[in-house]
């Protein structure tokens, strides 16, 4: 059975954070394969910010086109929309029997994961790597507890960019 990783977000755009990010987690982590799952509209943000999303897909295909066992994918583009995240986990399973499943999220996340869709689905089904992020004070929310399937990557770099900041700058 393979190990997947599943980096989702809304790469808008792709920077070298997400890039390094994907190929530390790739050679310090179990996964086999790496899939950014490229969003077409995240429930948590505003739509109408967004690049095209076959822009954003194409960006990240070549951010990462060098990056063996990374790649990108528009497998939450076929899939009704707002993307949730428990929903595609479940239909990846579906689809890929043959796979298990690691979540990979920022630890900002960690901080409103009570406000994802089914969280609680995620996190009795899934294993989560957790990678750190400035700004965060290393909260890790009662809901999360001490679960052995979720993962902190405390020595996963620090990257000082966000598609925030980058957007700003534009």
């Amino acid at each position: 059975m393979a190990k997947i990783g599943i980096y989702g977000g809304s790469f808008n755009p792709v920077h070298f954070g997400h890039v390094g990010l994907a190929k530390w987690v790739i050679e310090h982590t179990d996964l086999d394969e790496l899939w950014l799952l490229v969003s077409p509209n995240n429930p948590l943000k505003p739509v109408e910010s967004l690049a095209p999303e076959q822009e954003r897909l194409a960006a990240v295909r070549e951010a990462v086109k060098d990056i063996p066992h990374v790649t990108a994918s528009d497998f939450e583009f076929a899939l009704p929309r707002p993307s949730y995240t428990a929903n595609t986990l479940r239909e990846l399973q579906k689809r890929y029997p043959e796979h298990s499943f690691t979540l990979v999220i920022g630890e900002d996340n960690i901080a409103i994961f009570d406000r994802w869709k089914e969280y609680e689905y995620i996190l009795s089904h899934f294993r989560i790597f957790v990678y750190p992020r400035r700004g965060s004070n290393g909260e890790r929310l009662a809901i999360i507890g001490d679960r052995k399937n979720v993962v902190f990557l405390a020595d996963a770099p620090y990257f000082d960019i966000s598609s925030t900041q980058i957007r700003a700058k534009v």
